[in-house]
């Protein structure tokens, strides 16, 4: 039976040994690196690694960093080489005699809080029959922190605490056309915040092909912007608001509070594979182009096989024009068309993960991100 053991444990290694060797390494990496305040794990791969997302592989084949999420600053990472120069790259950790710094993440978390604890994406039903603000205190048209707000549909107990939510887009599912080239089987439409969820319409620019109110809802994106506590039960009951990042207004929505919102740990990695459907669907924060830093809605959901920490590759489709040199006439716009190639926009790695739908961040790139951009394996 020991003998079987050792057997399988020799096949392991030799597996993870296979994986690291077909790690590429960066040109000009350093042969070590001492972890600096601020760094995240993206940024240290890059540093060694042309794929920082195959970090996993090299950290899996060296049993000396048993966990790249605690790594802290002024900590050294030394590169050495198994079997000598050319042979399996490996990273031996130095750690710091005092560690007074919290451990490098593999994404600045601090940056993307909004985003890890306040949005979710949720049934539509769930959220049109959620208890909402109907008016606020003296009928003024917005409410700040310590008035009164009266919501309607709520059942609780005075003392009890809620999340106000404000319903921002309507996820929207089409049937793919088999006769035309694969384009995202889901849309985002932006919300009004009032109790009906009324979209309004995209603008000629960012519409997408006319699907605007048609389509199967598959969900709701609601974005928390604040908390207020039960100050007297009934039919309206009255909250008093105790925190908010935006003004409270009618039609947002009242949610139970979410105490474990989001994972505390990511690790970059490809996906098994990637839908031909893939796309980004909405920007954060932007009406036309986002870039590296800023957050992006994906078409892909853990229904996909997508979990917290999948990176992919975005690429700008290519755009269609007239081959004005191969017509025979000399007006411009009249030659037959041609679709220029795509183009590499840069990497995105998945940070919160719903059934239909996650979000990204945008981790490099060369150019700017739209909507319509395609995910595909990361290259």
């Amino acid at each position: 039976m020991s003998k079987k053991i050792l057997m399988l444990l020799a096949g392991i290694l030799a597996t993870a040994m296979v994986y690291a060797a077909g790690v590429p390494l960066r040109s000009g990496h350093p042969d070590s690196y001492t972890v600096r305040r601020g760094d995240t794990l993206w940024d240290i791969s890059a540093k060694f690694l042309a794929k920082p997302w195959l970090w996993p592989e090299i950290w899996q084949a060296n049993p000396q960093v048993h966990n790249p999420h605690l790594i802290y600053p002024g900590d050294v990472l030394n590169l050495s080489f198994i079997g000598g120069n050319g042979g399996v790259p490996s990273l031996t950790l130095q750690p710091a005699v005092h560690r007074e710094d919290d451990a490098v993440t593999a994404i600045p978390l601090s940056d993307l809080r909004m985003f890890l604890k306040d949005l979710r994406v949720m049934e539509s039903s769930a959220v049109s029959s959620a208890p909402y603000v109907v008016g606020l205190e003296e009928a003024r048209l917005r409410g700040a922190v310590g008035q009164n707000l009266y919501v309607r549909g709520l059942h609780g107990e005075a003392g009890q605490r809620w999340a106000i939510v404000r319903p921002t887009h309507l996820f929207r599912a089409f049937p793919r056309d088999v006769s035309k080239p694969p384009e995202s089987p889901i849309a985002a439409d932006r919300l009004d915040s009032n109790a009906a969820m009324v979209g309004t319409p995209w603008d000629e620019d960012t519409r997408h092909d006319g699907h605007w109110q048609r389509g199967k809802d598959i969900g709701v994106e609601v974005s928390v912007i604040g908390t207020a506590e039960t100050l007297r039960t009934g039919d309206p009951a009255t909250l008093l608001l105790l925190d908010s990042t935006r003004e409270i207004r009618s039609g947002d929505r009242i949610m139970p509070l979410d105490a474990t919102p989001y994972d505390p740990y990511y690790l970059p990695h490809p996906p098994k594979s990637v839908p031909a459907t893939a796309r980004v669907i909405g920007l954060n924060d932007a009406l036309h182009a986002v870039g590296s830093r800023q957050v992006v809605v994906l078409s892909v959901g853990s229904r996909d096989g997508i979990d917290n920490g999948t990176t992919f590759t975005m690429d700008e489709p290519g755009e269609t024009i007239h081959d004005d040199v191969a017509s025979s006439s000399w007006d411009r716009g009249v030659g037959p068309k041609v679709t220029l190639p795509d183009e590499y926009a840069g990497h995105v790695m998945v940070f919160r993960t719903f059934e239909r739908v996650s979000y990204g961040l945008v981790m490099d790139g060369l150019r700017p991100v739209h909507i319509g951009a395609k995910l595909r394996m990361p290259e």
